[in-house]
């Protein structure tokens, strides 16, 4: 990966939608340049897909938690691989840090969130603490 390609991710990072020809406007080089370049970035992996960033209020979520676990050692596999099956959690993380696992929840209002957390996921084998955090904004 060369400069022209990160400056090409920077792009499609901040708007997977931008149009290769806007990008090969602003990086004064060809559209099929750009084209060649975002292929050989998804047959090599760098590029894994594409997503749509959404406005959870607007479909009815009100509330989104980073919320943290941690878990026995000989759990934790097991508790991350469990915690992907649920519908309400739409991101799982094993990280180092405050927690060995980090998810980010989905719920309509805090009621459901605490049903969610405390009446399931919290029921999950293994799991020795868990520590939700709201988000209050979304700034980037």
């Amino acid at each position: 990966m060369d400069e022209k390609d990160m400056k090409i991710l920077d792009f499609l990072i901040t708007d997977g939608r931008k149009p290769f020809t806007e990008i090969a406007k602003e990086l004064k080089t060809s559209e099929s340049s750009v084209r060649k370049r975002v292929k050989k970035m998804e047959e090599e992996g760098v590029i894994k897909g594409y997503s749509v960033m959404v406005d959870t209020p607007k479909m009815g979520y009100n509330v989104v938690a980073q919320t943290g676990f941690d878990t026995n050692p000989e759990d934790f596999l097991s508790v991350a691989q469990e915690l992907c099956t649920f519908e309400e959690v739409k991101k799982v993380f094993t990280s180092t840090g405050d927690h060995m696992i980090m998810t980010e929840i989905w719920a309509k209002d805090g009621k459901e969130l605490s049903e969610i957390i405390f009446n399931k996921l919290g029921k999950i084998k293994g799991i020795k603490k868990v520590c939700p955090a709201i988000i209050l904004e979304q700034l980037k």
